[in-house]
This record gives structure tokens, C-alpha cells and sequence, in this order.
């Protein structure tokens, strides 16, 4: 055991997760909070999805209550974060994280951009485009989008034609090749599946608003693109430049390398886990001292014990998430396939979610946020900055603008990683924590770009090696989150977040690394969901 009888409470972590099971119980009995359930949960959601599945191109009144959808997910988001609680230490803080999330994103695509109008799809021509003919024609015509799908109509076969018109056609009945799909109209299946799609595809894979980290969709696919779209294609950008990830040519190279990342980020977090729990600064108690089985030269640093936390910390995020997204393609691609859901099962769809740590050598801070790390959220933290650009006719590589992209992106990436602080079992810091952190991201890039255009008008750069500017980068990104990584790492040690149990079966833990006796090879003890039966039938449900 790491401590005595003589140390303070708790002297596990499974002390403090069962003293926020008790807390829980309490909250919930005394009305102070009421459970998440499910269904209910997601009547946010579903009221956009809903929204969305009604064709609005021609009834101007309809098109503006996409705000009224907005809106309606906005409140219930607020209401979900504020008023309700979840048992366990990751549904709790994934309460703020969704909800916030949900509100983000339905801002990208309901208030800065309109997804009936402004969006399309790649997909296969045959059995997929419904009665994009009969659209009416609107503001979007400038840009190219009725000639696109004029040409979506000459490209289709009468088979296609009778398909739809029957009203059968779905994902399994896609072929052909491949075009560019705008909001189809029939059949509803192909609707819903549109909707869906681009309610839950945040970067853009296959569609036109992919973010710029994604590689473009292989040279076969743009030339398709071209013959069954015509010469007037949405705006899209096939460039490639070198701070894009890894895109996967074939289905049998994505299983495997995804396979992989699985199976490592399995062991990782396993190994991470196990070490954390021997250090009570992961249990929250983060001014407590380091475990003493690290050497001395450690413990006896405050430096040292500050970057070895710090590190664990970023270590602990990236492969859990690293090891989530390497579930998706598993799935989508390697149990669902192309002949459940067509285009979604192309392995281009699913291209690598970190890029190359050369970009943070080669671009710092920018490179860190903009390229290495994952770009999951980025397209929805780009937007509003961008309309607001648009409508004040700002000049868009002015420092103003440039200055205005950073402190929209990060100040909505602070709200969304702070709500899921505020939703946490534990006393956290929303403001003060991980808002605080991600606006001071802002001011660091901020402050390199500065640095490097003042570099640059002197001529110093052109006479410094490579390597030497890249040392100089690698110092000050790494500076730089010494001092402020703390913020967002303590406040999710605070909350809790680390007492989360990854896997299910450990096998460190198994062979008696664990911290506590009560550690063992199986992990996921307890119960998992409940039945809540409240006042009302729409407050009854499963509770997480």
C-alpha cells in the first residue's frame, strides 16, 4: 500500500470513487440534481435531426427556423449541464462535453452555414441521389450548386431512376461511381442517412467542407468527382501540403494499422493507468506529494515532479483518444462494410488522426494545434470566426483577422473542455482551469507569430540552420505548456477524470502492479446503468 494508517482520507482511489458514488446518491435523493437518462438525453439532439430531415429550400420561413432548432439544442444543453448528474466519473463529465459539443456544432451548421444548401457529399452515383432535380433554385446557383446537380441528373441510369422511384433505395444500394451529392429529397431513407452523416462526421471526410488537415479524396475519386459533376464543382480544395495526416489506400492497410493502435493504446492506457493510481495528484489531491517509489531526483524537484505529471497527463489524453478513434474505422469499415453503408466504408473516408510531430518543429505552437494534435473539433471552432470575418469585411490575413480566428477557436474549444469541467464529480475550476488554458493557447500562437514576422523582416531565419530553429521552436512550445498546461491537467485531475476506468481486463494490473489491494485483472465492478423511474414518463429512462 502507498500510505499508512496515519495518512489523511482517502488512501485509495477507490476511495474517492466511492465517495462520489455516495455523493451522487445523495444529490439525486435530495433534488439538488436530477440522473442523465436516456432517452431523454437526446431529445436535444433529435429535435435538429428532425429539423434537418425537412426539405426547407422553398419555404424561406422554414429555412429560418433552423435558428428556432438551434436555439431549442442551446437551451436543452444549458438544462442538461446545470440541472443533471451522471454516477460515474466519464458520463459525468461527458454530460458538459456533449452537450456543449452538440451546441457548437449545430451553430456550424445551422447558424454559420445553412447544411441544406451549402453542403454536399461524395457519393456513388447510382441509388443515391433522389429528387435532387427537382430543387429549386436559390443564392447557392452562383456558386455552381444547381449546375451540379443538373449534371447529378444527366449522369444517372433509368435503373437509378426506377430505384427511387419506388422509393428502395438505401446505403446497400450504391454503386457506381462516384459524384457529388447535395440534400437529397427522396427517399427518405437516403435522407436520414444524409442528415446523420453529417451530424456525426466532424471533419469532413467526403464532403466539401473538409478541413484542410484531412488529405484530398484519392486521384481516382477527383477524377470521377469531375466526369459525373461536371466542370462546375462545389467549392473544395485538393491541394496537399505537408501538415496533412496520412490517408490509407487500401481497406486491408486501414484494418491493420488501426488493429494496431488498438492494441497499443489497450496496453498504454492499461500502463498508464496503473502508474497514476500510485501517484495521488491523478486522484485529484494534486498537492499532495509524489509517490516515493520515484527516484529521489524527482521527488526532490518541484520541476521534475511537475513534468513528470504534465507528461503523464498528455500522454493519458492522447492515447485514450488516439485508441477511441481507432474503433471507428474497425467498425465502419471492417465489420459494417461498403455493402451496409456504401461510401462510408471507403478507407480514404477514415485518414490518420495525428499528424507528423515534425509540424510542431516546423510551425511551434500553430503547428502543435493546427496539425499535430487531433482536428476533430476544428471545422466547428473555424466557423464563427469566419462568418464574422465575412459580414465585417475584414481582411481575412490581416493580424486583426488572424487575431480573431484564435480567440473564437480557442476561447469555444475553452467552453467546451469548461462545461465538461463543471459537469466532473469532483471541485473543479471551470474558468480559471480549462478556459484559462486554451485563451492563453491563443495568446501563445499569437505571440510566435509576432515573434516570427519580426524574425523574418530582420533576415535572421535565412541564415539560421534548420536545426537550430527547430530547437529553438521545440523550447518555446515546450516552455510554454510548462507553464500553463497545469490549468487544464490539474482541473481534470480535480475532477476526476483520471479515476475513469479505460479497460476492462488489465493486465499490469493482474500481475500485481496495482496501487491498491483491491486492484485486480478485472476492472469494471459495479453497475453500470440503472432504470430511473421519475415523475414523468419523459423523465424516466436508463441512468448511466
Amino acid at each position: 500500500m502507498l500510505f499508512t494508517k496515519k495518512d489523511p482520507w482517502p488512501h485509495s482511489h477507490h476511495d474517492l470513487i466511492e465517495h462520489y458514488y455516495k455523493q451522487y446518491d445523495e444529490q439525486i435523493a435530495s433534488g439538488e440534481y436530477q440522473p442523465f437518462l436516456y432517452p431523454w438525453g437526446i431529445y436535444g439532439a433529435l429535435a435538429v435531426i428532425i429539423y434537418l430531415l425537412v426539405p426547407h429550400q422553398n419555404r424561406p420561413w422554414l429555412r429560418k427556423c433552423r435558428f428556432l432548432a438551434f436555439a431549442w439544442m442551446a437551451w436543452f444543453a444549458a438544462y442538461a449541464t446545470l440541472y443533471t448528474k451522471a454516477r460515474g466519473v466519464t458520463p459525468a463529465i461527458s454530460i458538459g462535453l456533449m452537450s456543449a459539443w452538440g451546441v457548437i456544432w449545430a451553430s456550424a451548421i445551422l447558424v454559420c452555414n445553412d447544411a441544406q444548401t451549402d453542403f454536399m457529399r461524395i457519393e456513388r452515383t447510382e441509388g443515391a441521389f433522389g429528387s435532387a432535380k427537382n430543387r429549386p433554385k436559390d443564392k447557392h446557383e452562383a456558386n455552381g450548386t444547381s449546375d451540379i446537380q443538373e449534371q447529378h441528373t444527366k449522369h444517372q441510369i433509368d435503373a437509378t431512376t426506377s430505384e427511387i422511384s419506388n422509393g428502395h433505395a438505401g446505403p446497400r444500394d450504391r454503386h457506381g461511381s462516384f459524384a457529388w451529392q447535395p440534400y437529397p429529397h427522396s427517399p427518405f431513407i437516403e435522407r436520414l442517412d444524409w442528415v446523420c452523416d453529417i451530424f456525426c462526421n466532424f471533419r469532413g471526410a467526403g464532403w466539401n467542407w473538409r478541413t484542410s488537415a484531412l488529405p484530398p479524396p484519392p486521384k481516382w475519386v477527383q477524377e470521377q468527382l469531375h466526369r459525373n459533376s461536371g466542370d462546375v464543382v462545389p467549392k473544395h480544395s485538393y491541394k496537399i501540403h505537408a501538415g496533412q495526416v496520412k490517408a490509407y489506400a487500401t481497406k486491408d492497410e486501414l484494418l491493420w494499422e488501426n488493429a494496431k493502435k488498438l492494441v497499443k493504446g489497450y496496453l498504454a492506457l492499461d500502463a498508464l493507468k496503473t502508474v497514476m493510481m500510485w501517484d495521488p495528484y491523478f486522484w485529484g489531491l494534486v498537492e499532495r506529494a509524489p509517490p516515493s517509489y520515484l527516484p529521489d531526483f524527482i521527488t526532490s524537484s518541484t520541476v521534475l515532479t511537475h513534468i513528470y505529471r504534465m507528461s503523464l497527463s498528455m500522454l493519458g489524453i492522447k492515447y485514450a483518444l488516439q485508441t477511441m478513434f481507432a474503433t471507428a474505422p474497425l467498425l465502419f469499415v471492417g465489420l459494417l462494410g461498403p455493402t451496409r453503408i456504401g461510401a462510408r466504408a471507403e478507407p480514404w473516408i477514415y485518414p490518420e488522426t495525428w499528424a507528423s510531430y515534425s509540424g510542431v518543429l516546423d510551425r511551434g505552437l500553430a503547428g502543435w494545434w493546427s496539425s499535430w494534435w487531433h482536428q476533430t473539433f476544428r471545422f466547428a471552432f473555424e466557423q464563427p470566426s469566419r462568418k464574422i470575418i465575412e459580414m465585417c469585411g475584414m481582411d481575412k490575413k490581416g493580424n486583426a483577422a488572424k487575431l480573431l480566428q484564435l480567440v473564437v477557436a480557442f476561447g469555444l474549444s475553452g467552453v467546451l473542455h469548461a462545461s465538461g469541467s463543471y459537469t466532473c464529480a469532483g471541485e473543479t475550476r471551470p474558468l480559471r482551469g480549462p478556459m484559462a488554458f486554451f485563451l492563453l493557447q491563443a495568446v501563445g500562437v499569437f505571440m510566435e507569430m509576432v515573434i516570427i514576422q519580426g524574425l523574418k523582416s530582420t533576415g535572421i531565419q535565412r541564415s539560421m540552420p534548420t536545426w537550430l530553429k527547430q530547437a529553438f521552436t521545440f523550447v518555446y512550445v515546450h516552455v510554454w505548456f510548462y507553464y500553463t498546461a497545469h490549468l487544464l491537467c490539474d482541473d481534470f485531475a480535480r475532477g476526476g477524470v483520471w479515476l475513469f476506468e479505460p479497460i476492462a481486463v488489465s493486465v499490469f494490473r493482474g500481475l500485481g502492479f496495482g496501487a491498491d489491494s483491491r486492484d485486480g485483472w478485472w476492472c469494471w465492478g459495479g453497475q453500470v446503468v440503472r432504470w430511473h423511474r421519475g415523475e414523468t414518463w419523459w423523465r424516466s429512462g436508463l441512468a448511466v
